[in-house]
């Protein structure tokens, strides 16, 4: 079976580095952009089945991107990387098409498993981000 082909977008360049490094076991990581204009152009051209992608980058955020995405009818799976555990960031996140969401500081833990839930169509969301204990 062919690995799935990921886009990575983040304006840090060790945090692209990291995220590159530990999916490449698993996924063919095709290409890193650090901005969300980069990530629309880098998208439209390498057509990747999943982005891993920053919401706060230059230029345009992370959030704006994947919702252009989305009204253009892309069917490339987003999962978002992001510090922020605000609810109202999931929120907007999900609405902008999103099938996941992970906390930088759960990287090692949950971002796999979020790839390949989003990439079988399924939700996931890192369980820090959900608040307290529901």
């Amino acid at each position: 079976m062919d690995r799935a082909r990921v886009l990575l977008a983040d304006d840090h360049d060790a945090m692209l580095h990291k995220v590159g490094r530990l999916l490449d076991g698993e996924f063919d990581v095709i290409g890193k952009v650090r901005d969300g204009q980069a990530l629309l152009d880098a998208a439209e051209w390498l057509n990747p089945d999943l982005l891993i992608v920053d919401i706060s980058m230059p230029i345009m955020g992370g959030i704006e991107a994947a919702h252009r995405l989305m009204v253009s009818g892309s069917k490339t799976r987003i999962v978002f990387l992001t510090v922020h555990e605000d609810p109202e960031f999931i929120g907007e996140a999900l609405a902008a098409g999103a099938s996941g969401y992970v906390i930088k500081s759960r990287l090692a833990s949950d971002l796999i498993a979020a790839a390949r839930e989003a990439l079988a169509g399924r939700l996931f969301i890192s369980p820090s981000s959900l608040g307290p204990k529901w």
